[in-house]
């Protein structure tokens, strides 16, 4: 999901849209890194900032050497500018949920939808049929690749602790994460696990990083610890809580933090 259920659209109101970044930015883009050998994933190691842009006009100028940008909207040109730059690439996409704007939409069997997961045009998928998702989701893979991504970031990976319109279980939401995980894995790409702190323990094997929203207001950051032990970065942001409420941990915990507004435009305020 783009942002978490609960968070309140008036906190939009309380957050004042400054530049897209603090005036004391310190993860400034490296130079333009070297390609990635053959058989070999990026690997984002704990600590790397990074960017997350998933509405308005694309920002490439933010000092950030990680970008994580909405697959079906940015274009391969865009990702190769970033590239250009140093950058490195996240390919957003919604594996759990469908979304009826997408131009892949009509393809989901309308049997596979469930309810709404809270978000206008979204709807949870039955994961239990994951011999039909595969080829839906390859695709999308395969257009991340295709423009040039470095890396998924599937989202709506917890459908089993929602309420989806499904009886799914535990065993179901592993065994659907980690079919996402060997996709993007077979096509050269690095995957992240996007909130689902229940089933770290089993999956941070299977994941390059993770990305998580709002650990710190829930009082939940140290859950996301194994991905820091296996030198794996942990891309964390908070919507409702200044920096000055969260950073200072985040540091100690060496995840990767920042405050973002609630529909994730280019703005953000860095620790």
């Amino acid at each position: 999901m783009k942002a978490p259920r609960t968070a309140l659209l008036a906190s939009l109101l309380l957050l004042t849209a400054a530049c897209t970044a603090s005036p004391d930015e310190e993860d400034a883009a490296p130079a333009p890194a070297p390609s990635t050998a053959p058989g070999e994933r990026w690997q984002p190691r704990p600590g790397t900032g990074w960017q997350w842009q998933l509405s308005g006009k694309l920002d490439t100028s933010v000092k950030a050497p990680v970008y994580d940008v909405d697959g079906f909207d940015t274009t391969k040109e865009q990702v190769a500018t970033l590239k250009r730059a140093g950058r490195r690439t996240i390919c957003y996409l919604s594996t759990g949920a469908w979304e009826d704007f997408r131009p892949d939409a009509e393809q989901f069997p309308k049997s596979m939808l469930g309810r709404g997961n809270g978000w206008e045009g979204e709807r949870w998928l039955d994961i239990r049929r994951a011999a039909e998702l595969e080829p839906l989701i390859a695709k999308r893979f395969d257009m991340c690749r295709e423009k040039g991504f470095d890396a998924v970031e599937p989202d709506n990976m917890d459908g089993y602790r929602n309420t989806t319109g499904f009886p799914l279980t535990a065993d179901d939401q592993l065994r659907y994460n980690r079919l996402i995980a060997k996709l993007a894995h077979d096509r050269g790409m690095a995957v992240g696990l996007k909130n689902d702190l229940d089933q770290i323990p089993q999956l941070v094997g299977e994941f390059d990083f993770a990305v998580n929203e709002q650990c710190a207001e829930y009082s939940e950051c140290e859950r996301l610890t194994p991905f820091v032990e296996a030198g794996k970065a942990v891309f964390h942001a908070e919507y409702e809580l200044p920096p000055a409420r969260f950073c200072e941990r985040s540091r100690e915990l060496k995840l990767s933090s920042m405050q973002k507004h609630l529909d994730l435009d280019a703005w953000r305020r860095t620790c």
